[in-house]
């Protein structure tokens, strides 16, 4: 028997990160540390804070909707600013800021961490209705986080 794995849509254990629900795809139990792979289904008000992260690399294939990534500056105003269309793939190493927010009303995402440990980090901050990321910013450092400039604002 190998050890490769194949996991189709909502096959994964679902768990709450702030208002909505990530499908873990694939965790970093699965795969002795290597990758942690998430699917979410994000709305523009639902975009992080850019920031930076320390012990991974991070991935992103749009599955649907469009997506803007900002990346590689302080703050956002000084990021450069990609668009991915469904089916793009956008990498990002650690230590290179990044944050992505939909330009559609929605948009799936699957997000795919080198190592996977982060994955611990969203299933600590649970089910609120609001998201507040830097009430979090301890638990983030605890994961190689920095939080370097607010979410972007949804656009209309």
């Amino acid at each position: 028997m190998s050890n490769a794995l194949v996991r189709n849509r909502n096959d994964g254990k679902t768990y709450r990160y702030y208002h909505f629900s990530h499908e873990q795809v694939v965790s970093t139990a699965e795969t002795n540390g290597a990758v942690s792979v998430v699917r979410i289904t994000m709305r523009k008000e639902d975009a992080p804070p850019l920031h930076r992260h320390s012990r991974e690399d991070e991935s992103w294939v749009v599955l649907s909707g469009r997506v803007r990534f900002w990346v590689g500056a302080e703050s956002l105003d000084e990021c450069e600013v990609h668009d991915a269309e469904p089916g793009a793939y956008i990498y990002s190493p650690r230590f290179v800021s990044h944050t992505f927010q939909p330009l559609t009303t929605t948009a799936e995402v699957l997000v795919i961490n080198n190592p996977g440990a982060i994955e611990g980090y969203f299933q600590s901050v649970g089910a609120s209705d609001t998201r507040d990321d830097t009430a979090h910013a301890a638990l983030l450092a605890e994961y190689g986080i920095e939080l370097l400039d607010s979410p972007p604002r949804p656009e209309a």
